[in-house]
């Protein structure tokens, strides 16, 4: 028998299911957030680059060139890290990832995506405000620096394509570059500004502001463990350390480990992960920036955060639970060392996270096949801080009847059966 009841259970407290919490919150719902850490953002929306990208509509694809995934096979591609020893494990995966990775393909999923990425600010405005943390969301957008004539054809071909979807680019030359960010060196010889998304100096104390707003409102937070997940009369329940919880519907928002519990529950999806890593650096001197910078030809981030400079890496292809390494990271640290004003490391190891990843670059927002009562709210990629507000939104509309504010057919799990 169950301890408590709610309306809704969330099993995970990042800030896709914080947000999904929420969106059930202010449609009425009584709703639990289950999490086996004690608070919000204790895993992969701990650590990231910060930014809400308003203008990223269109998936990162894996390479199809034959040079290129050569280069990166072997390591000599800085934007990624391949752990050889995950390769058997992890093929089948990225085999998916490849054949996903079209221009045909890319262009549907930047149909389906620009709806929810052009409304993503706007949901976290209004939480951030609602949650007393709008100082935690600044406005500058980002910039996206180039090395050379190569890099800079890449940066403007992309920025051309995303005009398309309502994106409006401004191209900057070495002066202007300096202009907005002038430690920026001098081997970054121009970039191109994206002035609409959001950053944040601090992800997860974001995040955490938002649950501490569902805890004011009335929701309960719980620590358990969502593998305790059971069927229960009509609805669910879970057991957490304050007894067993049931609800009617429950929402498995768990990142990078959405998949295992669905398998359980009978559904296998093609779930791979990309991890990253961070590192905060002390600023030299005076110097500093007042936007994040991606160093487009090596593939990371610098992020101005309340910490320090966080430097974000690429992908690393691995297995979800192999260890850390620093090896990209280190990688990586001489190139940022030439374009960025990075002192001494402030972190004692580099923070590592799991982007949990689908072969089109889609979520899956909407319900569980074949077992009513239970959704699905997953599979953000490189934009769960993005999406977290705005998905939540929609997946509180499908589970409340309400007439959805985008077709959720695109993001259904039912598009990977066959």
């Amino acid at each position: 028998m169950p301890s408590h009841t709610v309306d809704a259970i969330v099993l995970g407290a990042g800030i896709v299911g914080v947000s999904a919490a929420l969106a059930l919150q202010a449609r009425g719902r009584t709703v639990a957030l289950v999490d086996r850490l004690p608070e919000a953002a204790g895993e992969t929306s701990f650590g990231n680059s910060g930014i809400v990208q308003s203008e990223g509509v269109l998936p990162y694809l894996f390479p199809r060139a034959l040079s290129e995934i050569a280069r990166a096979a072997v390591n000599r591609d800085p934007r990624a890290h391949i752990r050889h020893g995950a390769l058997p494990s992890i093929a089948p995966a990225i085999w998916r990832y490849f054949q996903a990775s079209t221009q045909a393909r890319k262009e549907a999923t930047g149909k389906v995506m620009a709806p929810l990425l052009s409304a993503a600010a706007g949901e976290h405005l209004k939480l951030a405000q609602d949650a007393g943390a709008s100082a935690l969301l600044r406005s500058g957008g980002w910039i996206k620096a180039y090395r050379s004539a190569r890099g800079q054809d890449l940066a403007h071909a992309e920025a051309e394509e995303l005009k398309r979807f309502g994106v409006e680019p401004i191209f900057l030359d070495r002066a202007g570059l300096a202009a907005l960010e002038p430690h920026v060196g001098e081997k970054a010889i121009g970039g191109v500004h994206y002035a609409e998304p959001l950053s944040t100096p601090d992800p997860a104390k974001l995040t955490q502001s938002y649950a501490a707003l569902f805890v004011k409102r009335g929701g309960r937070l719980e620590r358990g463990d969502a593998v305790s997940l059971e069927p229960s009369g009509a609805g669910w329940m879970v057991t957490t350390d304050s007894g067993r919880l049931a609800a009617r519907d429950v929402v498995i928002a768990l990142g990078p480990w959405s998949d295992e519990l669905a398998r359980r529950f009978g559904l296998r999806l093609p779930f791979f992960v990309k991890r990253g890593y961070h590192m905060h650096y002390e600023a030299k001197g005076n110097a500093g920036l007042t936007r994040p910078v991606l160093d487009l030809e090596r593939g990371y981030l610098i992020t101005p955060m309340a910490r320090g400079l966080r430097l974000t890496t690429g992908a690393e292809f691995a297995r979800r639970d192999d260890p850390p390494s620093s090896a990209h990271l280190d990688r990586l640290e001489p190139f940022a060392r030439e374009l960025f004003p990075i002192g001494a490391r402030k972190d004692a190891a580099p923070w590592m996270g799991r982007r949990p990843c689908l072969p089109d670059m889609r979520p899956i927002i909407g319900p569980f096949p074949g077992s009513p009562g239970l959704w699905l709210d997953c599979g953000h990629h490189h934009l769960g801080l993005t999406l977290g507000p705005i998905t939540g939104r929609l997946l509180a509309e499908l589970i409340s009847g309400e007439a959805p504010f985008v077709d959720p057919a695109p993001f259904k799990a039912e598009r990977f059966a066959a």
